[in-house]
């Protein structure tokens, strides 16, 4: 299902942009019986409900045209949220000095979740806790989150 959040993903993003918010990510989910389509948006001063309208009645045309999914499914068009998932590198490129929340896929000194502040993204994922600073793999990381709440 990854490979039609992509083909999604590169069908929007000039559309997307053109409406002066980011297009932050796209994700294809079965939930259920059904199937949803979210793309997820941004933008510097946050989302509203009209960004997500104007996005979805510009891209809806798009993929119908395009078609490349053979499911029928819902579109949902949101907020990338206070506690957007970091799934790309520029992703984590922008959560550099942001709080954060790792959930890891084995334990480090006990536990699987991590929190503090991205230090940075390069050659591994350095975040500073209050146990000091610890570099990881990406590959360690099961699923990573901004935490600013």
């Amino acid at each position: 299902m990854a490979s039609v959040a992509e083909k999604v993903y590169n069908l929007i993003k000039d559309t997307v942009e053109a409406k002066n918010v980011s297009l932050w990510d796209v994700k294809f989910l079965k939930e259920g019986a059904s199937y949803y389509l979210r793309v997820f948006i941004d933008k510097p001063d946050g989302v509203g409900i009209d960004d997500c309208t104007n996005v979805s009645h510009a891209i809806d045309p798009i993929i119908d045209e395009a078609d490349p999914i053979e499911e029928s499914y819902y579109l949902e068009v949101c907020s990338a949220g206070l506690e957007r998932e970091l799934t790309k590198d520029e992703h984590f490129l922008y959560a550099v000095g942001k709080n954060v929340k790792l959930k890891l896929f084995k334990g480090f000194n006990g536990s699987k979740t991590l929190e503090g502040k991205l230090v940075s993204f390069n050659n591994g994922i350095e975040i500073e806790t209050d146990d000091g600073n610890i570099l990881l793999e990406r590959s360690q990381i099961a699923k990573a989150s901004l935490n600013e709440i």
